[in-house]
């Protein structure tokens, strides 16, 4: 009885150069899946990147539109500043007209009323 006999292609234990290709292949599905993850992950950042440019250059126009926006308020409260005081002084010329107007026809009753005997 030979007990060194070996017996480990008994039990349908694979050999090591089997288990050496067995590992090659886990690692070349491994990479070949850390590639495409990798190529995805390129993309989505070019297209995080290309939002990021589009983005800033929608900031930039809005500033420039909302500066704009501003100095074009900026001169309308002047112009309703200068309209505004040109109406109150028109608004006091048309009462002192109106009081002069009332003034003159009291006067006027007043003289029709000394002329009549």
């Amino acid at each position: 009885m030979n007990i060194d006999e070996d017996t480990c292609e008994w039990l349908g234990c694979p050999t090591p150069l089997e288990m050496h290709k067995h590992h090659c292949s886990l690692l070349e599905d491994e990479i070949s899946t850390l590639y495409h993850q990798l190529r995805k992950a390129r993309a989505n950042v070019h297209g995080l990147v290309q939002l990021s440019d589009d983005l800033a250059t929608g900031k930039a126009q809005a500033e420039e539109s909302l500066r704009k926006a501003l100095e074009e308020i900026a001169r309308l409260q002047a112009e309703t500043t200068v309209l505004g005081t040109k109406v109150r002084s028109l608004s006091l010329v048309s009462s002192q007209c109106d009081y002069l107007f009332r003034e003159n026809q009291r006067l006027l009753q007043e003289r029709k009323q000394e002329q009549l005997p």
